[in-house]
């Protein structure tokens, strides 16, 4: 039987590399995110059998919206990829605005738990019973980079969301793990030629890995049996300055 997955931010980057791979490995796939147009290319590139939704993971209402039109369209739900998220610009803390801080929580925070709230929901009442959800988390939940309280703070939060929808998730047969990335290369994403901040203030330029191997370690996560979860796997550039940062 055709595995039924969801991954939210599908359009670009890590989010089409995931869903491409999911693909690969035999899953239906339903791409969400802001921009239907994206998700429409994205779709066209990946091929396979995939469906658009157009959805603000922030809102309750969009949320809840998506997750029915992806189960009337395939009838159930086997994987949920939390992998919608945003930044702030590194400014001090004292100097950051507070909308700033709300509108980076309302999406790597609040989006991740009503997309896992909708997910725990259906898993839990489908025939047969269960699923994956997989977190889209950051090393900097370990180890934060200079002046980014907003995405350290909510990357910190979703390993604890993770590890509570771990434990909730046993008695129905819902696995939750989160993978940490650190210096993934994207069209969004790229390192500063100057180089980025340091611990010690300094500025450096880190090395970067590509996005097939952060779809290869998705791909691994989802494919275990229902008996089996990776809970936390880091996966990062071999020589980026991670351990012993700081």
């Amino acid at each position: 039987m055709e595995k039924i997955a969801l991954v939210t931010g599908a359009g670009t980057g890590i989010g089409r590399a995931v869903a491409a791979a999911l693909v690969q490995s035999g899953f239906a796939v339903a791409l969400a995110g802001r921009r239907e147009d994206v998700l429409r290319e994205a779709a066209a590139q990946i091929g396979g059998t995939t469906s658009v939704h157009r959805a603000d993971v922030s809102d309750e209402h969009e949320v809840d919206a998506l997750f029915a039109a992806v189960v009337d369209r395939f009838g159930r739900l086997d994987l949920l990829v939390n992998n919608a998220g945003t930044s702030a610009p590194q400014v001090p803390i004292d100097e950051l605005d507070v909308q700033r801080w709300h509108d980076v929580v309302a999406v790597n925070l609040t989006g991740t738990f009503l997309c896992t709230r909708a997910a725990f929901r259906q898993m839990k009442r489908q025939d047969p019973g269960g699923g994956r959800i997989i977190n889209n988390g950051s090393i900097s939940s370990m180890a934060p980079r200079p002046n980014s309280a907003p995405y350290t703070a909510t990357k910190t939060a979703v390993t604890g969301l993770t590890r509570q929808t771990a434990l909730d998730g046993r008695p129905f047969g819902i696995a939750c793990g989160q993978i940490d990335i650190g210096n993934v290369r994207t069209d969004l994403l790229a390192m500063p030629d100057a180089g980025v901040p340091q611990a010690d203030g300094s500025l450096a330029v880190e090395p970067t890995m590509g996005l097939a191997e952060v779809a290869e370690a998705v791909r691994y996560m989802a494919s275990l049996p229902p008996s089996a979860n990776v809970l936390s796997m880091t996966v990062m550039a071999t020589t980026m300055p991670f351990v012993g940062r700081g």
